[in-house]
């Protein structure tokens, strides 16, 4: 499924939420990253076709969601997780799906409870497939949202913030759930966490004040901190002089600090960079004066 962003500009009133974004990319997992405002959820309801563009143009599978045939094809092949979605508490988890499947057009009543058992079964929830979703923990919340975003076996999937909240087996589990979903789909993550797009996305685009300031390989972002990551263990104030940091940490004597910095301070140990410190890199770039 390829998907073709071009100029494509949304304002609000006087605030511009994307300027002229250009992005195109096929079938398998692309991470969406950047800070609070970069325009992420914007992108995301403009792709779902909850949005229209100011100006520009979005192309899905040659379908143009500028107009309502376009948008209507597309609903049709879409499968999209928000990140707040509303369920029914009073439902059971079988019963849910069964009613998206008839709101999604899978119209054949055998065909519908096949298609639920099979992912619940994938979302590791047979076992609890009766019990009331209000029952439900945040996870298996999160994990009914992936079910029924697949429920008519969509072949574009729109994930945004999918482990936001979540505890850490919980993410990981998850973040496997995602994975094997890129094999056939194009598959769009927006998140805020770099370890979801690190373990299940070769291709990143990341957004900054709604421009495009990176799309490439997950690596290549990596890539742009080496050279410019250092350790310094303290046991006074912080680094000063303008370095990035990238994380810090108590240790038994003071603190250890992971800076992105072009001119290390005295003491600065050289350290292999991670996506953590790439997107450091890349933000501190794209704020740098030009």
């Amino acid at each position: 499924m390829d998907v073709a962003i071009t100029g494509l500009t949304k304002t609000f009133g006087r605030s511009t939420a994307l300027h002229r974004l250009d992005l195109e990319f096929g079938t398998g997992m692309i991470g969406l990253l950047g800070p609070n405002g970069a325009g992420k959820t914007t992108l995301m309801r403009l792709l779902t076709g909850i949005l229209r563009p100011s100006s520009g143009r979005i192309a899905v599978g040659g379908h143009d969601l500028g107009n309502r045939s376009g948008r209507a094809s597309v609903k049709r092949m879409l499968g999209y997780l928000p990140q707040h979605l509303d369920l029914y508490p009073d439902l059971s988890a079988r019963e849910f799906l069964d009613y998206i499947g008839l709101l999604k057009g899978v119209d054949d009543k055998r065909e519908r409870r096949a298609r639920c058992e099979r992912l619940l079964d994938e979302v590791g929830l047979t076992d609890s497939a009766k019990r009331r979703l209000g029952e439900f923990s945040g996870g298996m919340k999160r994990r009914v949202g992936i079910a029924q975003a697949l429920m008519a076996d969509p072949r574009l999937v729109v994930v945004d913030e999918p482990t936001t909240g979540l505890d850490p087996e919980e993410r990981m589990r998850f973040r496997s759930l995602l994975a094997g979903l890129g094999g056939q789909r194009t598959v769009v993550l927006s998140t805020h966490i770099l370890d979801d797009v690190a373990q299940t996305c070769p291709r990143v685009a990341v957004l900054a004040a709604g421009r495009l300031v990176y799309d490439g390989s997950t690596s290549g972002l990596t890539a742009s901190a080496e050279g410019r990551t250092y350790r310094v263990d303290t046991s006074g104030p912080q680094p000063a002089g303008g370095h990035s940091i990238a994380n810090a940490a108590a240790t038994g004597d003071g603190m250890r600090y992971r800076i992105v910095t072009e001119q290390p301070p005295a003491g600065a140990v050289p350290v292999a960079a991670t996506l953590e410190d790439g997107y450091v890199a890349l933000m501190r770039d794209a704020r740098a004066p030009r």
